[in-house]
């Protein structure tokens, strides 16, 4: 998932972030990378650039859908409205 955050919102992502992260493991989720890239590191690019890169797994569609109905991380939906621009998931399967 590529994540585009807010000019000057950089704090209020961190907060839902650290609220988000820990609840993964309650629906067998799990944070393989956490990536914020500088300018630098890009090799091309023609789009605008992710604040953060998550590759995220959960062994079913079912804990992914369930994590995203969470009570304890609807409750602070609001941070990640005010913090992101908006987001690309990228759903992959493994081969």
């Amino acid at each position: 998932m590529m994540i585009f955050v807010k000019e000057g919102k950089e704090a209020v992502f961190h907060q839902f972030e650290d609220l988000a992260i820990p609840i993964l493991n309650d629906y067998r989720g799990k944070l393989i990378y956490r990536i914020r890239p500088t300018k630098e590191t890009y090799i091309s690019f023609e789009e605008e650039l992710p604040y953060e890169i998550h590759f995220i797994s959960f062994e079913s569609e079912k804990d992914f859908i369930d994590f995203s109905k969470d009570a304890r991380r609807t409750a602070f939906l609001h941070l990640k409205k005010d913090a992101i621009k908006y987001t690309f998931l990228v759903k992959g399967t493994e081969v």
